[in-house]
């Protein structure tokens, strides 16, 4: 099976599962209260976890025979999922999680025989005796790191993709179709969640979902340098978590010199110690993630280099970035006090008319051209294909139709899927759309992607904002297309994602303009027209 199957069906499933959950929140008592320790001011649904989990579980079980190792990373996940439940609407204590932590973890150890024989800095392997109890030990160090990392509006899902992103190209190169699945359908499902997340967030993860998401870091970490690559350093863990891991290992530090309880949660984290020297909720967020970007990328590029090297590299991202925020804590530095040139810039750029008009009619002109070049320059369409583009080809019609009968929703399924499809046959059918198309979608493609880029940094940020998650499919994107040249194959994945990713975000900004704007019913009818075509083309 494809990987990009496991990506798509995981943030089909996790956004499906997310907002259905939403509604039944309060019911079942899965509500985040504001206290003076959180950042939120109104309370926010705990659910986040469910469309991750189940996004991450459903390819997987989907796709790999369920061996041993991978019967446990289930079981572990589950585990882990209903405790995280338990805790998102009881707030039952640590001792509980720490049992339920340790349960998933020793399934893993004991029940899927994986452990860690190798450390850094050591020669010869860890009898099991030391190897299998260290692995435990690490194993709920990274659950916990990640889960004190959820602290601000997609801080934790973002670190964790960055993190998975490693492990994605990592695996693939590495040749293991486990790292590979795993990591690409934990990614789709962080990514439906973070939609919903992107700050102001309408859900935050919960326990539920950050345990389970550190749980599969440690998991992918252990599997990758201890079975699916010898090669790689031992000490490669370190650049792949990255910040998290140093985050948590400070708070310890500063609860045990301080003499406070090793447990109780403060607001002592990075990004709580970035909050109060003075950077806002927004830069926070992008600060870190640029911080974890550099980490992840570095491990990529040295994997093969010694632990000694590996662990300077991370000493040297660690070390200046502690040591600044305590001279700033200390000498109470005013990091945000003077508005900056630029950001007066930006003001002014805003206000202009033609930087608000220009790129929205750009971008509601060059979107429907995408789908019906597309539609158009398929050499091939799958009968598969050409019945889901039919029954979809359904919901435009009645919008347009009926538009009192059409719930918003199913309308933007329409369109999104009308976006994805040609992405999708770039990867599983490469030859299936003509080398004059290509071309055309990939010109259309750039200008479009430079028509968003300004639309939503300069035009109307009220209606669809810059937030973190834009910048994190960014990083996701360039890493896609720095590592695309290693295999020739991979060019597909690189195109596809690209294509996917701004058709989404041009679909994004024309549905969020008036229901009966021009810009909206066009793009209904190109949506309809581009699945009619697909589908006469698929049964012709």
């Amino acid at each position: 099976m494809n990987p990009f199957f496991d990506l798509t069906l995981a943030v089909a499933v996790s956004m499906l599962i997310i907002p259905l959950m939403r509604r039944v929140a309060p019911r079942l008592g899965l509500v985040d209260m504001p206290d003076p320790r959180k950042v939120h001011t109104v309370p926010i649904p705990r659910v986040g976890g469910w469309g991750i989990t189940l996004g991450t579980l459903l390819p997987l079980l989907l796709v790999f025979k369920l061996e041993p190792l991978v019967q446990s990373y289930v079981i572990g996940c589950l585990v882990l999922f209903v405790f995280g439940i338990w805790d998102d609407a009881r707030t039952i204590g640590h001792w509980p999680k720490f049992i339920g932590q340790l349960a998933a973890a020793g399934a893993v150890v004991f029940y899927g025989n994986l452990w860690v024989s190798r450390v850094p800095f050591i020669d010869g392997a860890l009898p099991a005796e030391l190897g299998k109890p260290f692995t435990m030990f690490a194993l709920i160090g990274v659950i916990n790191a990640i889960n004190h990392s959820d602290g601000l509006d997609g801080l934790a899902g973002g670190e964790s993709v960055l993190s998975l992103l490693a492990l994605a190209i990592l695996g693939y190169m590495s040749g293991s179709a486990l790292v590979l699945g795993c990591s690409l359908a934990t990614i789709g499902g962080i990514f439906g969640f973070l939609r919903y997340n992107s700050h102001p967030a309408h859900v935050f993860m919960g326990d539920s979902g950050s345990q389970v998401l550190g749980f599969t870091l440690g998991f992918l970490v252990v599997y990758l340098t201890q079975i699916a690559n010898h090669s790689v350093s031992a000490a490669l863990p370190l650049l792949i978590l990255g910040l998290p891991l140093a985050d948590i290992l400070s708070v310890l530090y500063q609860r045990v010199h301080g003499g406070m309880n090793w447990f109780k949660a403060t607001r002592n984290h990075v990004h709580h110690r970035l909050l109060q020297v003075g950077f806002d909720h927004y830069e926070t967020v992008v600060i870190i993630y640029l911080i974890q970007a550099g980490f992840v990328v570095s491990a990529v590029l040295v994997r093969y280099e010694s632990d000694l090297v590996v662990t300077l590299i991370y000493a040297a991202g660690i070390v200046p970035l502690f040591w600044a925020l305590s001279r700033a804590e200390r000498r109470h530095w005013p990091i945000r006090s003077v508005e900056s040139r630029v950001t007066q810039a930006v003001d002014l750029l805003k206000r202009s008319r033609a930087v608000i008009k220009g790129p929205l009619l750009l971008i509601a002109g060059l979107t429907p051209i995408v789908m019906l070049v597309t539609a158009l320059g398929m050499a091939r369409v799958p009968p598969d294909f050409a019945v889901a583009a039919a029954v979809l080809a359904v919901l435009p019609a009645t919008q347009l139709l009926w538009p009192q009968a059409m719930r918003p929703a199913l309308l933007r399924l329409a369109v999104y899927a009308t976006a994805i499809f040609p992405a999708y046959l770039l990867i599983s059918s490469p030859e299936a759309i003509s080398s004059g198309a290509r071309v055309l979608i990939a010109v259309i493609t750039l200008v479009l992607a430079l028509a968003i880029v300004v639309y939503v940094r300069f035009g109307a940020e009220q209606r669809f904002g810059t937030t973190p998650t834009d910048y994190l499919i960014v990083c996701g994107v360039v890493a896609l297309m720095v590592f695309g040249g290693i295999e020739v194959n991979s060019r597909a994945v690189v195109e596809a994602v690209l294509l996917a990713t701004v058709l989404s975000y041009a679909c994004e900004v024309i549905v969020g303009t008036a229901p009966r704007s021009a810009c909206r019913r066009l793009l209904q009818c190109s949506t309809l027209g581009s699945l009619l075509i697909i589908a006469l083309r698929g049964v012709l």
